[in-house]
Formats: C-alpha cells, sequence, structure tokens
C-alpha cells in the first residue's frame, strides 16, 4: 500500500504544477489549455507601450527641446545685448575723442601766432604777463596764452595751458 500511495502522490506533486499552468480556453480543442493568453495591461503609467508612458516621454522630449531653444535664444539675446552695449560705448569714447580733439584745434586756432604749444615747457614768461586765476589754480595770461607755474626738479618753469 505504500508503493500505491507513493505514486498517488508523486502523480499529484507532478500534475499540480500542470493544473497550475493550464487554463480555461473555449476556443481550446479539449477546453484546456497550458499555456495561458499574456494580457498586458497597456495604458498602465509605467508600461513601456502605454498610452501615459508615451505621453510622459513625448512631454519631456519637448520640455527639453524647448527649454534648450530658449536658454540658447536667452544666451543669443544677451551676447546681442553685450555686443551693443560694447559698441555704444566704443562709439561714446569715440565722439569724445573727436570732441577733444576739436576742442584742440579750436585752442590752437585762437593761440596767437607763434604761441608755443600746449604743454610746452617755457623757463622764463615772455613779457607782458598778466595773472589770472580761473577754478582756484593761478595762471598767466600773457597776449591770449596761458601758464602755469610747475617745479621741475628744482627749477621753475611754466607750462603752456
Amino acid at each position: 500500500m505504500s508503493r500505491t500511495r507513493n505514486r498517488r502522490a508523486l502523480a499529484f506533486t507532478m500534475a499540480l504544477p500542470l493544473l497550475y499552468l493550464a487554463g480555461v480556453a473555449p476556443d481550446a480543442p479539449a477546453g484546456l489549455t497550458l499555456l495561458q493568453e499574456a494580457h498586458a495591461v497597456v495604458g498602465a503609467p509605467l508600461t513601456p507601450v502605454s498610452a501615459a508612458g508615451v505621453a510622459r516621454r513625448t512631454t519631456r522630449r519637448v520640455v527639453v527641446a524647448e527649454t534648450s531653444a530658449t536658454q540658447a535664444a536667452a544666451a543669443s539675446t544677451a551676447a546681442t545685448q553685450q555686443q551693443q552695449a560694447a559698441t555704444a560705448q566704443q562709439q561714446s569714447a569715440t565722439a569724445q575723442q573727436q570732441s577733444a580733439t576739436a576742442q584742440q584745434q579750436q585752442a590752437a586756432a585762437s593761440r596767437p601766432p607763434g604761441a608755443p604749444a600746449a604743454g610746452a615747457v617755457v623757463t622764463a614768461l615772455p613779457a607782458g604777463c598778466k595773472p589770472e586765476t580761473k577754478g582756484g589754480v593761478e595762471y598767466q595770461n600773457c597776449g591770449g596764452v596761458y601758464y602755469r607755474a610747475a617745479f621741475q626738479g628744482n627749477n621753475l618753469v611754466y607750462v603752456v595751458q
């Protein structure tokens, strides 16, 4: 009896996994099938082919692309603004330089003929100079040419203004 019992236990042990795998299929020839149909739940958020997964990935790609494009446009705009500011600054410096040149030319034209150039250093003043104070600095006006006193080492000199 123990052999019969062992055979039944062995048959039951072998049949149990088969019964677990078997499924009822009405269109199968015997009404039973060993392999069940696979049913993927398409639409669950984390499945690869789900509508939610596809939408999530598409949205992520669009957002990344738009963010990159926006950042590139902002960087381009910032670079353009910096370039325009630099150009404006350069134009301002050029205008100032032209204005200073015009003032120098006007001063040179208004200077009497034979007068020394601005910045020239002379050791003695010509005759007929009169002292004048402008902006708290004392100048010597010698026929329309202004001289400012300065020291060169221990010597007193005059610089043409």
